[in-house]
């Protein structure tokens, strides 16, 4: 029987703790419409099973490649290219590569750090709840934004709240050491990622690639250390 038990167990899907209230308060939902009217505990049920699905949080294989850029979110790349950083990073005015990767609410929303670093920064930005795909979401919706220092320079990593997401969640704080593939927040419902690299990375890559939180690689670092100030503890 315990074995059956620990069978059954390594077979579910974690979800995360951020989802419990949600599950909770539409499993209640349910009840209650269902009790009002048969039929309504159904379409309640397929909802609650919705929310379960989107707060799952699987775990993943992270590459321990350190010249590696990780993608921290499920979904879909939707950009490549150069972009000026949001200015609360203060990362200056000078363009940087970024990949940006689109979630829609059927991917899972839990965030992955792209690479290992300190958090140097975390700024938070209140702003609009735009369409995440559009290229002007970056600028104007509500956002979150870490930065990292890394073995290769500078990384920024941006949570941006999207058309139906009014929520973000950051579980880091300043000065804490992020492991690559670590998660450090989610974002509810339906949103975007915007990584911001060095000079010396190079995408590996294209626009409506699907990638994976924790696994799928966004780019690689082509030579040494760019600062040896900065290290990796």
């Amino acid at each position: 029987m315990d074995s059956v038990l620990k069978s059954i167990r390594a077979s579910l899907v974690p979800i995360h703790r951020e989802g419990y209230p949600f599950i909770a308060i539409l499993a209640f939902l349910s009840l209650f419409l269902g009790w009002l009217w048969g039929p309504l505990f159904w379409l309640g049920l397929v909802v609650t099973a919705w929310c379960i699905y989107f707060f799952r949080d699987p775990p993943r294989v992270t590459p321990l490649d350190p010249s590696l850029v990780i993608s921290p979110a499920d979904g879909r790349v939707s950009q490549v290219g150069p972009a000026v950083p949001p200015p609360e990073l203060e990362l200056g005015p000078a363009p940087r590569l970024r990949i940006s990767v689109f979630m829609n609410v059927f991917n899972c929303h839990v965030n992955r750090a792209p690479v290992s670093g300190r958090i140097r920064r975390i700024a938070y930005k209140p702003g609009k709840f735009l369409n995440a795909e559009l290229d002007k979401a970056s600028e104007f919706n509500e956002r979150n934004g870490l930065v990292l220092d890394s073995q290769h320079g500078t990384v920024a990593v941006v949570q941006i709240a999207g058309l139906v997401a009014r929520r973000i969640v950051c579980f880091s704080r300043e000065a804490e050491q992020l492991s690559v593939g670590q998660r450090f927040g989610l974002i509810r419902f339906g949103s975007r990622l915007d990584v911001y690299l060095p000079e010396g990375a190079e995408p590996i890559v294209a626009v409506g690639q699907i990638a994976i939180a924790g696994e799928t690689t966004l780019a690689r670092f082509g030579g040494g250390l760019a600062d040896p100030a900065v290290r990796i503890e």
